[in-house]
């Protein structure tokens, strides 16, 4: 056991009590290790407090437990996906760093921030955007990217043995129109929760703990709708999306669809593949389509989200009901599930065309890319009526380690064992 991650808790307003008669603060080092060190924590929940399911503002969601949060968590309304490139030349600046980044989402996930500093000649130990904000739920889920193991042929850190089975780029499908510069990464981590800022200073302090030992090489942005807890998600064309998860919402569905086998390294004992693309939609171009194309290319009824023969949402889907390349019935006629958490994005207007920049950020989580995800990607992307309206312009692929113990460091088990 990590004795230097266990803490005695303060809520964080008994803190702002505290700290506006006396003051405290710690100043940020350079690799902010001293300021994730000696921090201002949460305080335990209370009997009668919000369930980590809930969607009360100040519900948490624990950072320790077999699987990571933020994979078959409930979606919260707003998610950060970043990606770090490492510049770290050894193995220990990378723990160093990792160490880092759990102190602080353990903090962040429980309602806690680090102290903001009592020297107004030094930067504030915390950015301060959530001092007076709830934990609204908040996750961190890091995801580790081919070149973590290996960069161009070369062993970086002594652990391309310990490579998962099936950690690869994501092939290039026919239609894809791919940026490498919103593509790929060492390191993932996607935070999400029910408030934007507490999201986003979650995001940004994980770019300021990194300071010295890795930079950041994408970082979007992606939202839901907030309909009631429970209710599949519309995306930007107004369909509903994600219905098919329910197909696999049960423990054991998660473990045959999401958690990794037995086959795979101890490490990713637990842990998943995390995939994903960014998708942009062409919504003027949709939106001079007819209802009845709009929902041909879906094969589901809008607003309903039943498909084509069928009254509820979740009523068992006929292929046979619908147009030959409606998206649905190619993602039924591949026999492939995988468990889908995507967030809408807006990146305002293309300059060069004056059309609104605006899509899915599609993330997906299976235990088995090679056999779940990439059968039904070239399905899609060879036949889908969708492709009409939406090109994929980014992509990835991480694997997830499993959860954590108190006391334990993401990647532990993999950079230590």
């Amino acid at each position: 056991m990590d004795h230097e991650n266990k803490r005695q808790g303060m809520s964080r307003r008994d803190f702002l009590k505290i700290s506006a008669s006396v003051g405290v603060g710690l100043a940020l080092g350079a690799s902010g290790m001293a300021a994730v060190e000696k921090v201002v924590s949460p305080s335990k929940p209370a009997t009668g407090e919000a369930p980590s399911g809930s969607s009360a503002p100040d519900a948490t969601i624990p950072l320790y437990g077999e699987h990571q949060a933020g994979i078959i968590t409930p979606q919260q309304s707003y998610m950060y996906l970043a990606s770090f490139r490492l510049t770290a030349s050894d193995r220990a600046s990378v723990v160093r760093l990792l160490r880092d980044w759990t102190r602080f989402a353990d903090l962040s996930s429980a309602g806690g921030t680090m102290r903001t500093g009592d020297n107004p000649l030094l930067p504030p130990s915390d950015t301060g955007e959530t001092l007076d904000l709830p934990a609204a739920r908040l996750t961190a889920t890091f995801g580790f990217g081919p070149t973590f193991f290996r960069q161009d042929g070369k062993d970086r850190y002594g652990i391309a043995g310990k490579m998962p089975l099936y950690l690869k780029d994501i092939p290039r499908m026919p239609r894809d129109n791919l940026d490498s510069l919103l593509s790929g990464g060492d390191v993932c981590v996607q935070v999400c929760a029910e408030d934007q800022q507490v999201a986003f200073h979650a995001v940004r302090n994980f770019i300021r703990l990194s300071t010295g030992l890795a930079t950041v090489n994408w970082l979007q942005e992606g939202f839901i709708s907030g309909g009631p807890a429970g209710q599949t998600p519309r995306n930007l064309f107004g369909f509903k999306d994600g219905t098919a998860n329910a197909l696999h919402q049960s423990a054991e569905g998660y473990r045959d669809v999401v958690w990794a086998g037995a086959s795979e390294p101890e490490w990713m004992r637990g842990g998943t593949y995390m995939a994903y693309r960014k998708i942009r939609m062409l919504l003027e171009v949709w939106d001079r389509s007819s209802l009845a194309d709009q929902e041909d290319t879906f094969g589901r009824y809008k607003e309903s989200g039943a498909a084509y023969g069928k009254k509820g949402e979740f009523d068992t889907a006929d292929p046979a009901q619908m147009p030959i390349d409606a998206h649905v019935r190619l993602a039924k006629e591949s026999k492939r599930l995988i468990h889908r958490r995507g967030y809408s994005y807006t990146d305002g207007v293309d300059q060069r065309t004056g059309n609104v920049n605006a899509g899915l950020l599609f993330v997906s989580f299976q235990r088995n890319p090679e056999e779940q995800l990439i059968p039904m990607l070239k399905l899609m992307q060879s036949r889908d009526a969708l492709n009409e309206y939406a090109v994929h312009i980014a992509s990835g692929m991480f694997a997830c380690p499993g959860g954590l113990r108190e006391g334990q460091y993401i990647g532990q088990s993999l950079l230590e064992a």
